[in-house]
């Protein structure tokens, strides 16, 4: 289905738009109102409420792993334009500033309404995310254990 396709390649756009810093870009199409959620109990945890607080988010995931590279495997929609549902499965990596690698693996769970962003939530290991975060602080990233960023 055209409309399957479309969706489709704008996410996988976002998710490259991400990869290189083009935060405008990536929160774009989010409504301003939109809702993200991250689990866990680390500087990228929390829910937001805003466009605002979405692009302030994405700021400091590319601060906290400025080389993080995010590869998307698999997409999903289901629905149709005025309530859509979009799966999207990834393996993210970087390397920290002592030199380990890090590595996650996630699902995004896009809720879209004619085309904008209406909610995101992001299943991955927190605990991961976690570590490599400490691991940023360790290494002087002061921001890498901050409070999460909340709305």
């Amino acid at each position: 289905m055209l409309y399957s396709y479309i969706v489709k390649k704008r996410i996988r756009e976002t998710f490259d738009h991400v990869n290189n810093h083009r935060w405008d870009e990536a929160v774009k199409a989010a409504s301003p109102h939109v809702h993200h959620r991250v689990s866990g109990i680390h500087a990228l945890a929390g829910e937001r409420h805003s466009k605002e607080a979405l692009r302030r988010w994405f700021e400091r995931l590319g601060r906290v792993l400025p080389d993080l590279r995010i590869k998307v495997n698999n997409v999903w929609v289901k629905g149709w334009p005025w309530y859509t549902t979009v799966f999207a499965q990834w393996d993210g990596t970087a390397t920290l500033l002592n030199g380990d690698p890090y590595v996650n693996r996630g699902l995004h769970v896009f809720t879209l309404r004619w085309g904008r962003l209406h909610a995101l939530e992001e299943f991955y290991d927190s605990q991961a995310t976690a570590r490599g975060l400490a691991a940023q602080a360790a290494a002087g990233l002061e921001e890498a254990v901050a409070e999460p960023i909340v709305s």
